[in-house]
Order: structure tokens, then C-alpha cells, then sequence
């Protein structure tokens, strides 16, 4: 008799397990979107503006890389392509780290508004390189020695007139 209790209980914590199966596996998927969502935060962390020393390994490549495709279709273009390359990284940063934010810190899944943080990460990109498109051309910032040759770009050349005046 005392076997029989012991089978049937046996049982009935297996039917238990079973039960709760599909709820570990919601555990696995919440695990996985929060380990998903944290590569995207450091990813996109590294690609920000909010990484003071991402530049020189990350951005600046991205960049010039990006103004080196553009270079192809005139020269002319290098440097306003790297311009908008780095833009383009930093505004990738800020999404990335937008979208892995909502999935490690969210704990029930909301809405995604995508024009919203687009905007945002719009805004707030182009902003930051006004700033430092600024902070070169009134030499605060220096440019690297590959800008001072004799085919130095000037930001007069590149940024309509009325955002820059000549020297």
C-alpha cells in the first residue's frame, strides 16, 4: 500500500513539473530578450556620444570609412561624408542603447513607438555634432594631421554660409 502512495505522489508532482514547463520556458525567453538586450546597451553605448573615449576606436573608423564610400563617388566628398558617418554611427548608438534600455528594464512588454525613439536619437545625434562640428572650425578642437595637408577641407566649403563665416 505504501508503495502505491508513494507512485501515485510521484505522480502527481511529475503532472506538476509538467505543468509548469511552458513557464520556464517564458523564463528562458525573458532571459534571453534581458542578455539580448544587454549586448545592445553596450553596443550602443560604445557607439554614443555618451562614451567619452569611444571615438578613436569606434566612431572615427565608422566614419572615415563611411566618407571613404563617399569619396568614391567624388572626392570631394570625404569629409562630409565622414561627417555624416559619424553622425550616422552616433544616432546608431543612442537607437541601439534605446532598444537594449526597453528590453533589460521593461518588465512587460510595451509598445515599441520606433518614430519616437528615431526622433529622439535624431535630435539628439545631430545636436552633439553641431557642437563638435563647431568646436572644430573655432579651433577649439584640433583635427587631425590627415586634415592639415594642402588639400585641407575648410568648413566654410562644406557647411552652408550662413552656419559659418569665414576667418
Amino acid at each position: 500500500m505504501e508503495n502505491a502512495k508513494k507512485v501515485t505522489q510521484e505522480y502527481q508532482l511529475a503532472k506538476q513539473l509538467t505543468q509548469q514547463l511552458p513557464q520556464a520556458k517564458g523564463f528562458k525567453e525573458v532571459w534571453f530578450k534581458k542578455i539580448r538586450g544587454g549586448l545592445l546597451l553596450a553596443i550602443g553605448y560604445l557607439l554614443s556620444p555618451l562614451c567619452w573615449w569611444n571615438d578613436i576606436f569606434f566612431n572615427l573608423p565608422i566614419a572615415y570609412a563611411f566618407g571613404y564610400i563617399c569619396s568614391g563617388l567624388s572626392p570631394d566628398l570625404l569629409f562630409p561624408g565622414t561627417i555624416v558617418g559619424y553622425w550616422l554611427s552616433n544616432i546608431a548608438g543612442i537607437l541601439l542603447m534605446q532598444f537594449g534600455a526597453v528590453d533589460v528594464f521593461a518588465d512587460k512588454p510595451k509598445e515599441k513607438n520606433l518614430k519616437k525613439e528615431l526622433l529622439t536619437g535624431l535630435v539628439s545625434s545631430t545636436a552633439f555634432t553641431i557642437v563638435v562640428v563647431a568646436l572644430l572650425h573655432f579651433n577649439v578642437l584640433d583635427t587631425p594631421d590627415f586634415f592639415a595637408g594642402k588639400e585641407s577641407v575648410n568648413l566654410s566649403s562644406v557647411l552652408p554660409m550662413t552656419i559659418v563665416t569665414s576667418r
